[in-house]
């Protein structure tokens, strides 16, 4: 295989999408981490300049992926898995504790976190396991090894804590259903999000009140209609009560008090509001802070390096987390319009590449890339402008850091690489 016949075949508009996404990524870290005593941009002691660095070990990462053989990728997708679980199991003895989680190793000059390669690991694994011609994902031992392979990953980075984190990997569901994983496992899902919501705003007595009218509505208007037993009603009654009855439990044990306080803060929990406003200058001060950024911004913005709240450090972690309310500072409303459409360019492409493999494998795993990546960008956006609670997760190729960068980049790369087989004969 040729370099020059894989670079005609590489999706180039997918390419200059990811180009353009992180440059403007690194002038919006720039912008927010430059000092009056910052040098060069390739001064390696700044934050610019380490993301600088990072940038070229993915590019150096995008030329390992694009010369490794296709088939590489699905025959060992399950050491990959295998790998990057050990991992995960291993920052329990081993890792380095950065803002209170648990989520690197400390490599001396990089701070490796194994969260961002377990992506691409699982991405590839679940690919693997439903593109086997052995697999039927209607039935339920292969629906329940699916479950395991998303799930083990997410269990394994809860308790470090980073519920952030774990929460990306539920969004490789939409593979499975994308698959023909049965709808109604997407109705439960929503079902115990609601569950969870609505019992921490009104209580357990109120909920079960509230199931209850509601289950003998639904039964005495199919009654009517068809002749059909109690019994699953009364089930679906009881296992609701009793989720209803764990999420209390779950909220006061398993969760830190600030991520209790960030629900408080999104929910409106606390009704003394004495403590509810020292919640928002505290947890939610974040937020606070990003959505006057954006708003100061005004349609054209305020011009580069020139955004007051930006160069005066109002937006705490606004190079990671809260990078887009930089975009919305200084570029304003066109720029974060911009940056915007480049994300639903680049999701529509990806559907479209997905959408036209030939191999299973390529398919499911382009779905799995896509998931990851609008997950992360759904959440982030929406948590920086206030509609989704503060829960650390970072824009793809745009916040600053090695791990994420390196790693969303890798997951990209590898699809595109699919994709080049693909066409390697004309097809």
């Amino acid at each position: 295989m040729s370099g020059r016949g894989l670079f005609g075949r590489i999706d180039w508009f997918t390419v200059f999408i990811y180009v353009f996404l992180v440059l403007i990524g690194w002038v919006n870290i720039y912008s927010t981490t430059m000092t009056d005593t910052s040098a060069s941009i390739f001064d390696f002691s700044t934050l610019y300049g380490k993301q600088l660095f990072f940038i070229g070990l993915a590019l150096v990462g995008i030329v390992l992926v694009l010369f490794i053989e296709t088939n590489f990728f699905e025959r060992f997708a399950s050491i990959f898995y295998i790998i990057a679980m050990l991992l995960l199991v291993g920052l329990f003895a081993f890792g380095k504790t950065i803002a209170g989680a648990t989520s690197w190793y400390d490599l001396g000059f990089f701070n490796l976190q194994p969260s961002e390669l377990a992506k691409v690991a699982t991405a590839l694994a679940l690919a693997k396991y439903l593109s086997d011609i052995q697999t039927d994902i209607k039935t339920r031992k292969h629906q329940f090894y699916a479950l395991v392979i998303i799930l083990l990953p997410a269990l394994l980075i809860l308790p470090q804590p980073d519920p952030g984190s774990s929460l990306i990997y539920f969004s490789l569901f939409f593979v499975l259903f994308r698959e023909g994983f049965p709808l109604y496992y997407l109705g439960v899902l929503i079902i115990a999000v609601v569950l969870f919501a609505t019992t921490l705003m009104f209580g357990t007595v109120w909920v079960g009140i509230g199931l209850g009218i509601l289950t003998v509505l639904i039964f005495t208007f199919k009654r009517a209609t068809t002749k059909i037993p109690i019994f699953p009603f009364s089930l679906v009654l009881i296992v609701s009560i009793l989720f209803s009855l764990s999420v209390r439990f779950v909220f006061d044990n398993v969760f830190e008090q600030r991520h209790r306080d960030r629900f408080a803060l999104w929910l409106s929990l606390e009704k003394d509001e004495g403590k509810l406003e020292e919640i928002r200058k505290t947890i939610g001060y974040n937020t606070y802070q990003s959505e006057k950024a954006i708003e100061s911004g005004g349609f054209f913005g305020k011009g580069f390096l020139e955004g007051t709240r930006t160069k005066g450090d109002f937006v705490p972690e606004q190079h990671t987390d809260y990078i887009f309310s930089s975009v919305g500072e200084e570029w304003g409303f066109a720029g974060t319009t911009a940056v915007i459409l480049l994300f639903s360019f680049l999701f529509l492409r990806l559907i479209y590449i997905a959408e036209r493999q030939k191999s299973d494998f390529s398919r499911m795993y382009g779905y799995g890339v896509i998931s990851i990546l609008f997950i992360h960008y759904f959440v982030n956006i929406g948590m920086v402008i206030g509609l989704l609670p503060t829960i650390g997760i970072p824009l793809p190729f745009f916040s600053y850091g090695g791990s994420g960068l390196i790693f969303f980049t890798m997951l990209l790369f590898i699809f595109l690489k699919l994709d080049s087989n693909r066409l390697k004969d004309g097809i």
